[in-house]
């Protein structure tokens, strides 16, 4: 009998613990969602991609890097921590880590032909054959998981095509006449 009560009150634990991780999670993405909205408008990078690699790399904002660096994607870089000596980048701020992210993906080859396209798929493939994380498959995996688990791909909005500028006459000839 003490064995079932014990086995029982482990598992409550555990649902728990469970629960309270995916609430960290939730809250972390309502908290950056506007902020990777504007990056994927800005750079043409899925906002999925932008949150699942966050998500993933800073442990939902938990993470000793980004309480302490501000790294919210794991980035290798100098920092000015005395009394911790770590390889990881520091930031003065969470949107200059999220700015950053964008800025080292734009930098990668595959970044001309994906830009603007909202599959975060393709995204996750080309950045393994990049070798942007040295866990390659398990963290593609990872991301996916994130991304299908909290629906992140709805965020995924294709950005509409500028609007000509038809204030300048047609070169073909003078405008049309008004028919009101």
């Amino acid at each position: 009998m003490n064995k079932v009560k014990l086995t029982l009150c482990c598992l409550l634990l555990l649902s728990i613990n469970i629960c309270s991780a995916q609430e960290v999670t939730l809250r972390y993405i309502r908290k950056h969602t506007d902020m990777a909205m504007d990056l994927s408008k800005q750079w043409g990078i899925p906002t999925s991609i932008i949150l699942g690699v966050s998500t993933l790399e800073s442990g939902s904002g938990t993470s000793l890097n980004c309480r302490q660096l501000n790294n919210y994607f794991g980035v290798k870089g100098r920092n000015h921590l005395k009394k911790r000596h770590t390889k990881y980048k520091q930031y003065a701020s969470a949107e200059a880590s999220f700015s950053d992210f964008c800025g080292i993906l734009s930098r990668k080859r595959f970044y001309p032909k994906l830009k603007n396209n909202m599959d975060y798929r393709l995204w996750l493939k080309d950045m393994n054959k990049s070798k942007y994380s040295s866990a390659q498959e398990i963290w593609v995996h990872r991301i996916k998981m994130i991304i299908t688990e909290y629906e992140l791909y709805k965020l995924d909005v294709k950005q509409p095509e500028p609007e000509p500028d038809n204030s300048q006459p047609a070169q073909n000839g003078p405008p049309l006449p008004n028919k009101s």
